[in-house]
């Protein structure tokens, strides 16, 4: 009777073990995707737009570069800077060109799965620390021209450190069942039909991954996307990311914001919003309009 209890509790954890093993395995790219990734004709020079775009620099640059430091020195991707959170600290790595300790050996699929699905070239899933969840929206197109600039960025040879974060934590494989409820194909908020806002959409939704601070995150590390760009808790313990937009703020407002970082009340930018307002003051005027439509178009239908 016990050999038979035994047997049966020792069936039930092997389809166990089997079914999370399923439930957790890393998301491929889509046939669809594979082959506009191939087919779209890379330009370096519209993939330096997406670099600012989406913020690469801010995370990836030397954590000793000072606030409005020269392109050319934000463009070396050394990593090393720390981001704390509820579940440990993460560093970000070097993404430099350099093949052993960058990302120089790799293919445009496999950075285009590490971007859009936040898998390694070898499986591994990267923590969304990294944000994904918000590049999933991505066009290949614009990973492609991305990849194409990544290729004119210097070289640094300097290692990545380890992220510190402990036990259950440090178990990569339980992140596939996250990715199943936090990993969303469709956008936070409805679709436009005008395309200045689309834009916008795109450029915060896809690009900017400006939900990343400003919306309040669950107890697994989840966007809690009902509260959309509402505000959360800095996550370095000082003070509140507030809500987009500011109370009282015009979309000329936003706009000369991300550009020049000065508020309407001529206070500056700090922090890690200086090195946003670094990033957004490199794209297009429109763009910048773009994003500052969207944001005020939420101001009248505030939850997705």
């Amino acid at each position: 009777m016990i050999g038979r209890l035994a047997g049966g509790v020792a069936v039930l954890a092997v389809l166990a073990g089997g079914a999370f093993w399923m439930l957790t395995q890393p998301a491929s790219l889509s046939d669809e995707t594979l082959a506009a990734l191939s087919a779209h004709d890379a330009d370096a020079q519209a993939g330096e737009a997406v670099f600012w775009a989406a913020g690469c620099a801010s995370c990836h640059s030397a954590p000793d570069l000072a606030p409005g430091a020269a392109p050319e020195a934000r463009m070396v991707l050394t990593g090393g800077r720390s981001f704390p959170s509820d579940f440990g600290t993460f560093y970000a790595p070097n993404i430099s060109p350099d093949p052993e300790h960058g990302i120089g050996d790799w293919t445009l699929p496999q950075f285009a799965h590490a971007v859009m699905q936040g898998v390694s070239p070898e499986g591994a899933h990267y923590y969304p620390a990294f944000p994904y969840t918000t590049y999933i929206h991505a066009t290949p197109g614009d990973i492609a021209d991305l990849w194409a600039f990544w290729q004119t960025l210097p070289a640094d040879a300097t290692p990545s450190r380890a992220h510190d974060v402990g036990f259950p934590f440090s178990f990569r494989r339980g992140l596939g069942l996250w990715k199943r409820f936090n990993l969303h194909d469709d956008y936070a908020t409805p679709a436009f039909d005008d395309a200045e806002l689309a834009r916008g959409q795109y450029l915060v939704e896809a690009l900017g991954h400006c939900a990343e601070c400003h919306t309040p995150r669950d107890a697994l590390g989840g966007l809690e996307r009902g509260q959309w760009l509402a505000g959360a808790p800095n996550p370095a313990g000082e003070g509140r990311i507030p809500a987009l937009p500011p109370e009282g703020w015009s979309a000329f407002d936003i706009a000369a914001y991300l550009e020049t970082g000065f508020t309407p009340e001529f206070d500056t930018a700090g922090g890690e919003m200086a090195d946003v307002i670094d990033n957004m003051s490199r794209i297009a005027a429109p763009d910048r309009a773009a994003i500052a439509a969207y944001l005020v178009a939420l101001r009248s239908s505030p939850n997705p």
